[in-house]
C-alpha cells in the first residue's frame, strides 16, 4: 500500500512541475507570436496526443516521464521551405534576443511562481507547527554554554521574529551554511515573579556543523531541541511491563536509576536504552512519592533491540497556528522562495568547490521517497514537497549548463553582449558536453539514491 501511495504521490509532483515548468515556456512563447507545434509531458516516443486551437498544437504525452518540452517553429530543426511567409514571421530563431530569453526563462520563472503561490497559500491557510520552545540542553553542548537551560521560547533569529520552529531550523541551516554564529531572542519566566518574562540574546557558534550534517537533526548536537511535555503517562496496556511493575495513568516520573527525567522524551530514551535490565523509576502519584521496578521487554527491529514498557508516554510540544494576512502571506512567500534559491545555489557552489559532498545530489529515488512520506504526513507537508522541488528544478534549470535552460540564456547573453548569435558548429560541440554532464549528474544521483537504500 505505501509502495503504491509512494508512485502516485511522486506521479503527482513530477506531472505538476513539469506541466508547470513547460507552461511557461508556452504561454510566453505564444504572448510573444511563436508557433507551438507541440506540448509534450514526458519525453521520447508519443504515446498519446491531440491537437487543438487555432494553431493546432499537438499536446502530447511521452514514454519517458522524467521531463518534457514544448516544440516551437524552429529553422535549426529541419526544412522549413514549405512554411507560408506568414507563419515563417512566428519562427522562432526570428524573435528578438529579447523574446527569445523571455521565452527560455518563462520555464524556471513559472517553478519559483507555483513555489511563491504553495507557500502563500499555506500560510494564508495556517500551519499548525511546534512553538519555538526549547528544551533543556546537555551541558558540553554550545547551547548549555551559551546559556540556554530549557523552558525558553524563541522569538526572534539575527534580529527576524519568527512564530514556529521551522523558521528556527531554518534560520540556523543558513547560519550554518555561511558559516556565522547565530543570535537567538530568547523569553524566559522570571523565576521571581512567574507572571513576568524576561528577554535576552544569546550567541549560538555553529562552525562545529559541517553542510553535510544538514540532512540530519544537527541541531540536537548544537543542545537545540524541541520542549516536550513532563513524563505523566498515559495509558498503561495491559498485561505490559509496565503494569505488571505497578505504573498507573497519571504517574509523574520523575527519575530513572537516579537520573532526573525532566520529560517524556527523556523517559522514553531512558527505556529505549535498557532492553531486559531493571529500571527503578521514581514517580509522583498524588503528589505521593513512589519507586517502582520495570524490566522493559527486547524488541528486535532491523537489526536494532531496544526496551519496550508498552505504556503511553506524551511527546508532542507545544504547537501554535500560524497564519498571514493576504499580502503579508504573499510577502513571505516571496521571501522563503528566494531564501531557499539562494540556499540551494550555495550548496551548489560548495559542492563544485569541494566544501560539500556529492552525496548530497539527489535523484528520482529520494524524491519518490521523500513524495510518500510527505503525503502519509498530510497535505499541508505534501504541498511543501512539492513548493520546495518546484524551487530546486527552476534553480538547476537556470544553470549555465548547455541543454538547460541556463545555457540558452548563456547563449543569449553572449549575443548580446557581441551583437551576434553563438556559432552554430560552437552550439552543437557544447549541446553535446551538456548531455554529458546531465548524464554523469544523473549517474551520481541514482548511484546515492541506492546508496541511501542499501544504508
Amino acid at each position: 500500500m505505501h509502495f503504491l501511495q509512494t508512485i502516485l504521490a511522486f506521479a503527482v509532483v513530477l506531472g505538476v512541475l513539469i506541466i508547470v515548468h513547460e507552461l511557461g515556456h508556452y504561454l510566453v512563447a505564444r504572448w510573444c507570436g511563436v508557433k507551438v507545434l507541440r506540448f509534450s509531458v514526458g519525453m521520447g516516443k508519443v504515446v498519446y496526443s491531440r491537437r487543438f486551437g487555432a494553431d493546432q498544437t499537438e499536446w502530447a504525452i511521452s514514454v519517458l516521464p522524467l521531463g518534457g518540452y514544448v516544440k516551437m517553429l524552429d529553422a535549426r530543426e529541419g526544412d522549413l521551405s514549405h512554411i507560408s511567409p506568414e507563419d515563417m514571421k512566428r519562427e522562432f530563431t526570428r524573435q528578438s534576443v529579447w523574446r527569445r530569453i523571455a521565452i527560455v526563462a518563462a520555464g524556471p520563472l513559472a517553478n519559483f511562481l507555483l513555489a511563491i503561490l504553495l507557500f502563500a497559500g499555506l500560510y494564508l491557510y495556517g500551519i499548525p507547527e511546534p512553538a519555538p520552545k526549547l528544551r533543556a540542553p546537555a551541558e558540553q553542548t554550545v547551547a548549555y554554554q551559551a546559556g540556554l537551560r530549557g523552558g525558553e521560547l524563541v522569538t526572534a533569529v539575527n534580529g527576524e521574529p519568527i512564530q514556529i520552529w521551522n523558521d528556527l531550523r531554518w534560520q540556523m541551516v543558513q547560519g550554518v551554511i555561511n558559516n556565522q554564529p547565530v543570535k537567538l531572542d530568547v523569553e524566559r519566566v522570571n523565576p521571581q515573579a512567574p507572571s513576568e518574562k524576561l528577554i535576552s540574546v544569546l550567541t549560538i557558534p555553529v562552525d562545529s556543523i559541517s553542510a553535510e550534517e544538514l540532512e540530519g537533526d544537527f541541531l540536537v548536537k548544537l543542545g537545540i531541541d524541541l520542549a516536550r511535555p513532563r513524563a505523566i503517562l498515559g495509558q498503561v496496556v495491559t498485561d505490559g511491563p509496565a503494569m505488571l511493575a505497578g505504573l498507573q495513568t497519571g504517574d509523574l516520573v520523575t527519575a530513572v536509576n537516579g537520573v532526573a527525567i525532566p520529560d517524556g522524551l527523556a523517559l522514553v530514551e531512558a527505556v529505549r536504552a535498557s532492553p531486559g535490565k531493571t529500571l527503578k523509576i521514581d514517580l509522583l502519584r498524588n503528589d505521593k512519592a513512589l519507586s517502582v521496578n520495570v524490566i522493559p521487554e527486547e524488541v528486535s527491529k532491523d537489526g536494532q533491540v531496544f526496551g519496550r514498557i508498552k505504556v503511553e508516554v506524551p511527546m508532542s510540544p507545544d504547537m501554535v497556528l500560524a497564519s498571514h494576512g493576504p499580502i503579508t502571506a504573499l510577502v513571505k512567500g516571496v521571501q522563503k522562495t528566494w531564501d531557499t534559491s539562494a540556499m540551494t545555489l550555495k550548496m551548489v557552489g560548495k559542492m563544485i568547490v569541494g566544501e560539500v559532498s556529492w552525496k548530497n545530489v539527489t535523484g528520482p529515488i529520494t524524491i519518490a521517497d521523500y513524495a510518500g512520506q510527505t503525503a502519509r504526513i498530510g497535505l499541508i507537508s505534501y504541498l511543501s514537497f512539492i513548493a520546495f522541488v518546484s524551487i530546486s528544478l527552476g534553480v538547476m534549470n537556470l544553470l549555465p549548463i548547455p541543454v538547460l535552460d541556463g545555457g540558452h540564456l548563456l547563449y543569449y547573453a553572449v549575443e548580446v553582449l557581441t551583437g551576434r548569435p553563438v556559432s552554430e558548429r560552437f552550439g552543437a560541440i557544447a549541446q553535446r558536453a551538456g548531455i554529458g554532464i546531465l548524464m554523469t549528474l544523473m549517474l551520481v544521483a541514482v548511484f546515492n539514491d541506492i546508496n541511501r537504500l542499501i544504508s
